[in-house]
């Protein structure tokens, strides 16, 4: 499954969390940073990921201290697909606010992508055990133990996702395509019709149900899912992409590889 890393969460790390005492700020500094906080937030938002860079940059060099910013910097560099810089920024983060949500599960997050599954879950334990009502915490540590082949593990985390947010839509889908991994082929299925309903422009989980269903033999069903899907996203025919980026629960994925060289 996916990673989720949350771009804007520091936001409101910047306006409310303590700093050390190095980095203790007049009130012009204070507005100036608050200022240029919202505008990498927003370049970010936009896809200017290399603007949102130099300004995380230029805070940090100017307030060391501050973890949100580290925490942000860390999650644009990972949108940028550098891993390994986006680490070092959110093992800071994590340094110097051990006792913040946000960084525990975007580090995870970039552990993920680095497949680098069992010290994601480690990070998502600790978020959890900081904030027992985060969903995304759960979901993606489900999304960890999934990637782990542990299924069963990956289903009890999506429920508890689902039922913190129940409208956390990548969790719902999540749980349908965990329980049909899991052999509970019809409570998957009608789960995830469920979500199609609820957001019949969910291109992930459309593709998710052609597959599912096309597994369970429905086949003019799930020709008409993958009609509906396939004008919502191209990288669906990717099957290297399916496996490797999207991650999809590998009988899916075969699923919808049988699919695919049918059609």
């Amino acid at each position: 499954m996916q990673g989720l890393i949350c771009l804007v969460c520091g936001l409101m790390l910047w306006l409310g969390l303590q700093v050390s005492p190095a980095d203790a700020m007049t009130n012009e500094a204070y507005l100036r940073g608050d200022r240029l906080t919202r505008e990498a937030v927003q370049a970010a938002k936009k896809g200017d990921l290399f603007t949102a860079e130099k300004i995380w940059s230029d805070l940090i060099d100017e307030f060391p201290g501050n973890p949100a910013l580290w925490s942000n910097r860390g999650n644009t560099r990972a949108s940028m697909n550098n891993f390994d810089e986006a680490l070092a920024d959110l093992n800071e983060a994590v340094r110097l606010a051990p006792d913040e949500v946000d960084p525990y599960f975007n580090r995870g997050a970039i552990l993920e992508q680095k497949q680098q599954f069992k010290a994601a879950i480690d990070d998502y334990d600790k978020a959890i055990e900081l904030d027992p009502n985060e969903a995304i915490a759960y979901h993606n540590r489900g999304n960890a133990y999934g990637s782990l082949g542990n299924w069963s593990q990956a289903v009890k985390d999506y429920k508890k996702a689902t039922e913190l947010d129940p409208r956390f839509a990548w969790a719902a889908e999540s749980y349908a395509l965990a329980l049909y991994q899991n052999g509970d082929i019809e409570k998957g299925i009608q789960r995830m019709k469920s979500v199609v309903r609820k957001y019949p422009l969910f291109a992930d989980a459309r593709v998710g149900l052609t597959a599912m269903l096309w597994g369970n033999k429905q086949f003019g069903e799930a020709e008409s899912n993958w009609v509906s899907a396939n004008g919502l996203d191209k990288r669906y025919k990717d099957l290297d992409w399916i496996r490797n980026i999207r991650r999809f629960p590998p009988t899916v994925a075969d699923n919808l590889d049988s699919f695919l060289h049918l059609n």
